[in-house]
This record gives structure tokens, C-alpha cells and sequence, in this order.
């Protein structure tokens, strides 16, 4: 249990894959200008997240690992992710209409989020297990969920204010992500003392 919870933090704070690793940054530009599409965009990217871990930890540890084939696993885990985003993708069109075209062209970048492949290729750098893998995943995209969210905030503030031309679009946009990337400076190292 002590562990999950170690994990589930890290994932969320101290780990964030978009404000500590800066994986998965195209879409936090991209789609955080109003809330309900960063909210949108971060649900179908954590349940892409989780079911690509589902799926890929099996594939590598018993079929490309035996092999000897584990060095295939990034090209294995791309055309997995990329399979698991169409069919994201076509659930969205025919169910969520309205949220699927807010979302545009970034939900097909789904496959091309660097987020997605690093949570799969992590979970076997820090040799977590199935659960393990499966719940750093799930963490990971409520990390993204929570960056998205702030900076959607942040960025909606932005908006009201008179901001120098010099800075105005793109430019403040990276000073506000710097900032909130810096914010989460104060969360390190508390996952390694959760339970000391």
C-alpha cells in the first residue's frame, strides 16, 4: 500500500510528466485555453495512458522479452498507442460529438504525445510491476489532468489583462508555463518522505 501511494504522488506532484518532465507539452499549449477541452483532452490521454500500460506490459514482458526481441519495444509501444487512439478516436466521434471536434486535430496527436510512450518505457526503467505499471500510469494522467487544469486557469487570468505587445500570444504562454512548471519545485522530494 505504502508503495501506491509513494507512486500515486509521484505521478501527480513531484514526478508531474508535464511540468517536471516536460513530456506531453503540445498538447498542454495547445489545448489549454478553455477548461472543458483541457479537461477532455486530459481524461482521453489518462485513459490512453492506463489502457497502453494494460495492454503494452503484457506484450513486452511475455512475448517481446522471451524473444529477445526487446529491442523493438519503442516501435511495438507506437503502433500500440496508435491502435489504442483510433479507437479512442472513434468512440469520441460517435458518442462525444461536441467534445471530439473542440478537441480538433490534438486528440489524433494523442498518438504523438511523448507522455503516452514515456509512461509505457518508465514503468519498465524503474522495474514497477503489472499493478505498479498500471497505477503510475493512472497517476500520470492525473498529473496531466492537474497541469492541465491549472494552466487552463492560468491562462484564462491571462486573458483579461493588458500585456505588453512584445509578449502577447506564444511568449507569455511559455513565461505562465515556466512559472507553473516552477511551482511545482516545491513538491519535490515528497513522495521519498511520505513515509519516513
Amino acid at each position: 500500500m505504502q508503495t501506491f501511494v509513494t507512486i500515486l504522488v509521484a505521478g501527480i506532484l513531484t514526478d508531474n510528466f508535464v511540468l517536471s518532465q516536460f513530456l506531453g507539452i503540445c498538447p498542454f499549449l495547445g489545448v489549454s485555453k478553455k477548461l472543458d477541452t483541457a479537461i477532455g483532452m486530459s481524461l482521453a490521454v489518462t485513459f490512453v495512458m492506463v489502457l497502453a500500460t494494460l495492454v503494452t506490459y503484457p506484450i513486452y514482458s511475455s512475448l517481446l522479452v522471451p524473444l529477445g526481441l526487446d529491442y523493438l519495444q519503442t516501435i511495438v509501444f507506437i503502433l500500440t498507442i496508435a491502435a489504442l487512439v483510433q479507437l479512442v478516436e472513434v468512440i469520441m466521434k460517435r458518442y462525444m460529438t461536441p467534445l471530439y471536434n473542440a478537441l480538433g486535430i490534438y486528440l489524433p496527436l494523442i498518438t504523438t504525445n511523448c507522455a503516452v510512450l514515456g509512461v509505457t518505457i518508465l514503468n519498465f526503467s524503474k522495474n514497477y510491476t503489472y499493478i505498479q505499471s498500471i497505477v503510475n500510469a493512472f497517476a500520470a494522467g492525473v498529473g496531466f489532468l492537474v497541469a492541465m487544469v491549472i494552466f487552463a486557469g492560468v491562462r484564462g487570468r491571462l486573458e483579461g489583462n493588458d500585456i505588453p505587445k512584445s509578449l502577447q500570444g506564444l511568449p507569455i504562454t511559455l513565461v505562465a508555463a515556466a512559472l507553473v512548471a516552477l511551482s511545482f519545485l516545491g513538491f519535490a522530494g515528497l513522495a521519498e518522505g511520505l513515509f519516513q
